[in-house]
């Protein structure tokens, strides 16, 4: 398949071939490349051409300028600005700004990444696709399309009864619980272009492997005074005793470390713009906002805080505020293997 879009002075430049033999990584489970020659630079791309509702699609650009016959400056190729548009149809359902990687550019390179979420409602229909524009070193506006699919999954429904003080919780409207909420998701909806900690795949916060509840869980809450609500489990619980290890997943900054009224002892970490862990119900938590962490550092240790019927970890993953799939990240998700 090949795709023509026109070049910098204007005229046809360069072709798409799009290989569609599909290389299987760890996850996400298909990782796609595109080349595009022209006469002034090349782009190599990789993404995930498919995956699971409640997973994210991750696109990795880079633009080269090597044994061209025209170049720009470091500064030029470096105010490249791109976007990556998610479309059911003729449908825009959500885009995201590319950001850049910083070793990744040099006078002859610049590289990107970006990624959207992806709805743990949406179903497969055939109809997606994804749309990137970019503005070649701020002066040429250029776009392609990409194919994309969403494969069906089932997810599990689950009644949880809660007792008095889970109740009690759950159902607070308090000012207090207002304001933590509004905090949590002021810090979840900002998106630092520089805040680029790790692009390797990240690793569970636990040496545990029991799952007590699954990403996206259905779930129903009865209340003590007969009514119920319904809500999806934004994260992965692990069922381990009251004291146990709590790691970071990756790389990153520390951005939340407080006591909240439904999560209890409970931290956030930044690892890339606008991508975030969440560590829920802790007895005890080792950092502090502001501090810097590694991989595998000893972030707290797991209990029963908050909204909790019993000891556990609960694990979440924020992606542009959407939560994903924490298990999506653990596979090579930005194609550092592919570049």
């Amino acid at each position: 398949m090949e795709r023509i879009f026109k070049g910098r002075a204007g005229r046809i430049a360069a072709y798409l071939t799009l290989g569609f033999i599909l290389t299987a990584v760890s996850l996400p489970a298909y990782a796609r490349d595109a080349v595009f020659t022209g006469e002034d630079y090349d782009i190599k791309l990789s993404y995930n051409d498919t995956a699971f509702p409640g997973d994210a699609v991750f696109v990795r650009m880079r633009f080269l300028q090597a044994n061209k016959r025209s170049k720009v400056t470091k500064e030029q190729l470096s105010s490249t600005t791109a976007t990556l548009e998610l479309y059911s149809g003729d449908k825009m359902l959500d885009k995201s700004s590319f950001y850049i990687l910083g070793d990744g550019t040099n006078k002859n390179t610049l590289t990107m990444l970006t990624g959207i979420p992806l709805s743990s409602w949406w179903k497969d229909d055939g109809r997606y696709s994804l749309k990137v524009s970019y503005n070649l070193y701020g002066t040429t506006s250029m776009e392609f399309t990409l194919p994309f699919g969403i494969k069906n999954k089932e997810f599990v429904s689950e009644t949880i009864p809660l007792d008095e003080s889970n109740t009690s919780i759950k159902t607070d409207t308090s000012p207090r619980r207002m304001a933590q909420i509004e905090r949590l998701n002021g810090i979840l909806g900002t998106v630092n272009a520089k805040s680029v900690y790790q692009t390797s795949p990240f690793a569970p916060p636990t040496a545990a492997t029991r799952r007590t509840s699954f990403f996206a869980d259905r779930r129903v809450y009865t209340y003590t005074n007969g009514k119920s609500s319904t809500s999806l489990h934004y994260g992965i619980d692990y069922g381990v005793p009251t004291g146990s290890p709590v790691t970071s997943c990756a790389a990153g900054k520390v951005v939340l470390a407080e006591d909240r009224i439904s999560t209890g002892l409970s931290v956030v970490i930044e690892h890339l713009p606008g991508l975030y862990s969440l560590y829920y119900h802790m007895s005890e938590m080792k950092v502090k906002e502001g501090e810097s962490v590694k991989a595998g550092d000893l972030i707290g240790l797991s209990g029963a805080t908050g909204l909790a019927t019993g000891p556990h970890l609960h694990w979440e993953m924020r992606l542009n505020m959407s939560a994903v799939s924490p298990d999506f990240f653990t596979g090579d998700f930005t194609f550092e293997s592919n570049n």
